[in-house]
């Protein structure tokens, strides 16, 4: 599919990068992934699992953190503006087809990383955790509703919400510390804004 027209933005001292409700869908999914990330952590790490001691409660938050993760992409599509997000997010063009190709040689000039809202680390990032989402969820709910899967469906399920949550883990300690290293990207997040200059430079076709 084509991507938006996306222009670069105006000159000034700050831009609008996201709603209200795009921040709080941001808060919002990033909190139940914590805790469900959190939780397993205490179910499967030993040396925790006996600091707590309570599985059986850490297991009923886990799994109703699970189950609302969807809820914040839910409720934020009532935003017009969140909506227009998303599909930045699904639609990949030629210039992101450029920018990953100097992401691969670590080309880190801003001339050879053309970016519209989202760069196409960002929109890769997004497809691939909502479909991890997605798995998980699926997954989760063979192994919490026993009765309803046949023992090997439920064998296979186990094995893959383990080693897709050690990925999980993995991919989202990449991204908190990609995000570290990006005080302004971490402000657009935060207040919703960023400066003019920083979006000129890392996002040259965004027009706000």
């Amino acid at each position: 599919m084509t991507p938006p027209v996306e222009t670069p933005a105006p000159p000034g001292t700050d831009v609008r990068r996201f709603t209200p409700a795009a921040r709080w869908v941001h808060r919002g999914t990033a909190a139940l992934m914590g805790v469900c990330v959190v939780t397993a952590a205490f179910l499967y790490i030993p040396q925790l699992a006996v600091v707590v001691g309570r599985r059986e409660l850490v297991v009923r938050v886990h799994e109703y953190a699970g189950l609302a993760l969807p809820v914040p992409v839910l409720l934020g599509l009532a935003s017009r503006a969140f909506r227009g997000d998303l599909r930045f997010l699904d639609r990949f063009g030629p210039h992101d087809r450029v920018w990953l190709r100097a992401a691969l040689r670590r080309d880190k000039r801003p001339a050879a990383r053309p970016a519209g809202k989202f760069n196409a680390g960002q929109k890769i990032y997004a497809a691939w955790i909502a479909g991890a989402t997605l798995v998980m969820l699926g997954t989760g709910l063979m192994m919490w509703f026993t009765h309803l899967t046949p023992l090997q469906w439920r064998t296979s399920a186990t094995f893959v919400h383990d080693w897709l949550s050690l990925t999980i883990g993995v991919v989202l300690a990449g991204h908190i510390g990609m995000a570290l290293g990006d005080p302004e990207a971490r402000r657009g997040l935060r207040t919703g804004t960023v400066s003019e200059d920083w979006a000129a430079r890392e996002h040259p076709l965004w027009r706000p």
